[in-house]
């Protein structure tokens, strides 16, 4: 029998959220990611709806990594009948667990306050851990009639391109892109030999600040902060973006560059997490790592403060000003920030810090695009704190290292797939790939079949 290699475009196209893809050859199907849309909630309606796929058919799941929008449906996918063989390497494991028992409680709580039935339970959790096996990067496996390994994406700790090779044809899928050269993790490997390419495109349309200019920046705006003696409040995802400020703050801290004030990591998830990264540092880059072995901890300095206990993150406002406040959610759409930025957003003497990607809907992209009074927790509170942003601490590749990593497989490159991304994004990027390579490059659409030639 003829086989065709097909890839379908389940989530991830249209919007940065949501990633789930399909690759087949008409008798193994697999995987790649099976994440939650996000917007204004962490949960929006459209994770309720029933896959279009039948999950029992599926014979593998591969991840490329533990953001919530990557891996948030597994549960879901694995209540509805999934029972095979779900891969990606170990921190992406452990922190999947970890983020999914936090996301089941959100989703619960905003279950609860629509009168529906949660979208997963702990049993659900469990199960899909259960299922769940470790594969180091380069390790290859065969699933079907394809062969399969994992390689560094440098984007988060354990993040993984996903390369599928199918009669010698490679099809390489990017997940989430790292913004390297980045503090800790190693840079992002190359694109060279591979076929086809579906690519995310988050920050496909615009650049970020570099790295010296990024810290300058931080440093600029800390300053300034507790110079007015104001609060600084950092929405930060829990994973990475958190541990990278840590390492930072560090360096600040430890050559004198900012003053020493109290500074909170308010979220038993980022504490969590950041012990992961503790227990991986041989994932780290040569430099980190060497940093570790000279005796730094990177992720301590004076004046830190974690707050676990929700008695303690409290107890936060009982500090006086000039303070620093590092809490989730990245994009203000729920998690202890919203708290601080109810207490504070008011300040004209306070700073709102911006350093994440912020989804279209979500409080944070309010915030982030001017407005001048939002609504948290029902309250209007109106907005006199100074917002800003600093593009440069993205955990994403910006539009020209995108470009350049899609150049470095222009001698074999068919076809690129752009998806991860606003359309505005996507689309701009696309156009670029096409005008300054010459390589075919689409933005696919939702639910889109697209057969490869293998």
């Amino acid at each position: 029998m003829e086989k065709k290699v097909t890839i379908t475009f389940y989530g991830g196209v249209g919007s940065p959220t949501g990633s789930n893809f399909m690759i087949s050859d008409g008798v193994t199907k697999i995987l790649v990611d099976c994440g939650l849309f996000q917007g204004r909630r962490v949960g929006e309606d459209t994770n309720r709806k029933d896959f279009t796929y039948d999950p029992k058919t599926v014979d593998a799941l591969f991840v490329t990594h533990a953001h919530i929008d990557h891996i948030g449906r597994i549960p879901k996918l694995v209540r509805d009948g999934f029972n095979n063989p779900i891969y990606s390497t170990p921190p992406t494991k452990d922190i999947s667990e970890r983020m999914l028992d936090d996301t089941m409680g959100i989703l619960g709580k905003e279950a609860k306050e629509d009168s529906l039935p949660p979208l997963y339970e702990k049993q659900d959790v469990t199960k899909a851990i259960g299922l769940w096996k470790n594969l180091d990067y380069h390790q290859e496996i065969t699933v079907g009639d394809f062969r399969v390994r994992l390689r560094e994406a440098g984007h988060i700790l354990g993040s993984a391109l996903i390369e599928f090779v199918y009669n010698d044809k490679r099809i390489l899928f990017s997940g989430d892109l790292g913004n390297s050269p980045t503090p800790l993790l190693k840079d992002t490997e190359s694109f060279k030999g591979t076929d086809y390419l579906v690519l995310e495109s988050v920050y496909g349309d615009r650049n970020h600040e570099d790295r010296d200019t990024r810290k300058y920046i931080l440093e600029d705006v800390i300053e300034e902060t507790m110079k007015k003696g104001g609060a600084l409040m950092i929405p930060a995802f829990s994973l990475e973006r958190t541990q990278e400020l840590l390492y930072e703050l560090n360096d600040l801290v430890e050559h004198g560059r900012i003053p020493q004030v109290p500074v909170f990591i308010d979220s038993p998830l980022a504490i969590d997490v950041t012990k992961i990264y503790k227990k991986y540092k041989d994932y780290f880059n040569k430099d980190a790592r060497k940093i570790i072995k000279d005796g730094d901890d990177i992720f301590n300095f004076p004046g830190l403060e974690f707050t676990y206990k929700t008695e303690e993150s409290k107890a936060i406002r009982n500090t006086p000003n000039p303070k620093i406040i590092i809490a989730g959610s990245g994009m203000s759409n729920g998690g202890r920030i919203i708290h601080h930025e109810k207490q504070y957003l008011s300040d004209p003497k306070s700073t709102l810090l911006i350093v994440g990607y912020q989804v279209p809907g979500s409080l944070g992209r309010e915030l982030q695009d001017g407005a001048k009074s939002v609504t948290i927790l029902n309250e209007q509170i109106p907005v006199k704190a100074r917002v800003t942003t600093i593009h440069g601490y993205s955990a994403h590749k910006d539009s020209n290292a995108l470009l350049d990593a899609v150049a470095e497989a222009g001698d074999t490159l068919k076809k690129v797939f752009v998806v991860l991304g606003e359309p505005k994004s996507s689309l701009f990027l696309v156009q670029r790939i096409r005008d300054y390579l010459g390589i075919e490059a689409v933005s696919p659409e939702h639910e889109e079949t697209i057969e490869i030639n293998v």
